[in-house]
């Protein structure tokens, strides 16, 4: 069956929420090389700020997705991410904003990862075709590096070692990074075996590889300080954290962040300062200085409609039809839905970022009961229509959820009685009880000693 939905999302608290932002997951901060200003991601579009805070300034507004800003040694210019083609590819544009370039038109996604020494070439991670003469064929999970114009032109490859993050040595001499061994997610933490990532150096004029730090876990992110000085990002600590070691004395090793709860993400420095994200906000730091957050606020608008049709042609996880037969609720892409038998018209009952489950109707129909996964436990909830002179949850103008099953434990599956007064549920997985919906009052019918349930 195919349905067609209609969403129409609450208008009023949208357009009071993009008046003013104070954003949560501001991604990849980038500072310039003066170090007075950072571009960020947020909802894939690039913004810019002071490093003192303040109101952020959107540089693109497209619908893909930009991110992984980089700065050009000079400031003047931003290399970037874009998938405005189905597959990230290259793009610069200017720093203070206007149309973007696009560089690269490769199948497979790219990565910018610094400006050569001279602000001509971008140097960016991809899979390609490899070198004839290199021994490693090319997978999609070892990027190597190229290099492309700035003009725009012909895309060379620089070397065949599966290496990230790159920088290049302000007299471009000399390129630092973290290798890639084997596949790992990049955002896995307290990663620990034989493909853990180093720190290396590539001198250009002897084409020598050199390998600087061998901690058993995670090294990467490097950039380059003055004086021989490398900060890169370490889980020496347990947690992903700030460090210096010298580049050509990497036995001292000084951390100087002590973050313990969320990693530290997304090391970049310019003139001495540094900034990186934590828990989705943007800090600097200073050497011999404590981190500082830095606030950030967005005046925006919303790049789409808050309402708007789409077809669900499949994905349908699940379904229940109501008594009288005249509804059908349904999970689709990890929400709650309620159609009419013909399919003609549609509601949306949820709209959280868990996921809902186990959709089931209550006896009388006046309720579609469910469960999902919030604060970190399995909960059922119920919505129930307002009006009564609305019978129908598919044309239903007002719509009210409540808590129905909540407990310290995971509680799924619900099954209503046929007189509607109670309602048995799983527990834990191997707990069945029913529970008495006017008491609330609760009587266990199978024990973890007699009975076993898999929730897939």
């Amino acid at each position: 069956m195919k349905i067609r939905i209609f969403i129409l999302l609450a208008l009023l608290p949208t357009v009071i929420s993009f008046a003013q932002i104070t954003p949560k997951w501001a991604r990849y901060p980038s500072i310039s090389p003066d170090g007075a200003t950072i571009v960020f991601t947020y909802k894939g579009n690039l913004y810019s700020v002071s490093t003192n805070g303040g109101d952020a300034t959107q540089l693109t507004f497209h619908e893909a997705h930009d991110y992984m800003a980089v700065w050009s040694k000079d400031g003047k210019t931003l290399a970037f991410a874009s998938d405005r083609y189905g597959n990230f590819d290259i793009y610069t544009m200017d720093a203070k904003g206007g149309p973007a370039t696009r560089l690269t038109y490769h199948s497979n996604d790219e990565k910018p990862y610094t400006f050569s020494a001279d602000n001509s070439q971008v140097l960016f991670g991809a899979v390609r075709l490899d070198d004839v003469k290199h021994r490693q064929y090319p997978t999609r999970v070892q990027p190597e590096l190229y290099s492309v114009p700035v003009l725009g032109g012909r895309v060379k490859q620089v070397f065949t070692v599966p290496a990230e993050y790159v920088q290049v040595s302000t007299n471009g001499n000399q390129m630092v990074y973290h290798d890639l061994k084997g596949y790992e997610n990049e955002f896995r933490k307290h990663h620990v075996s034989a493909i853990a990532r180093d720190l290396w150096t590539y001198d250009i004029a002897t084409k020598e590889h050199k390998m600087i730090t061998s901690f058993k876990g995670e090294d990467r992110h490097p950039v380059y300080g003055t004086d021989g000085a490398l900060y890169y990002l370490s889980e020496k600590s347990g947690s992903f954290n700030v460090h210096k070691i010298n580049v050509d004395n990497s036995s001292v090793d000084e951390q100087l962040t002590t973050f313990d709860t969320h990693p530290v993400r997304s090391l970049s420095i310019g003139n001495g300062t540094m900034t990186f994200s934590y828990d989705g906000e943007v800090y600097t730091l200073r050497e011999g200085e404590a981190p500082k957050k830095i606030d950030i606020t967005i005046r925006t608008q919303a790049g789409s409609n808050s309402d708007k049709f789409i077809s669900i042609n499949g994905g349908v996880r699940e379904m229940d039809i109501s008594p009288d037969g005249k509804e059908i609720a349904f999970v689709a892409r990890g929400e709650v839905f309620v159609t009419s038998v013909d399919g003609s018209l549609t509601k949306r009952l949820t709209n959280t970022p868990e996921q809902e489950r186990f959709v089931k109707f209550t006896s009388d129909g006046k309720a579609v009961a469910y469960c999902s996964e919030r604060d970190g436990k399995w909960h059922t909830y119920q919505t129930k229509k307002l009006r009564e002179e609305e019978p129908f949850f598919f044309a239903s103008t007002l719509l009210n959820e409540e808590p129905l099953i909540t407990n310290g434990s995971d509680n799924y599956l619900p099954e209503f009685s046929p007189d509607g007064k109670q309602v048995a549920y799983i527990e834990d997985r191997r707990t069945l009880k029913v529970m008495n919906l006017e008491t609330k009052a609760t009587v266990t019918l199978l024990t973890p000693d007699d009975f076993y349930h898999f929730r897939d």
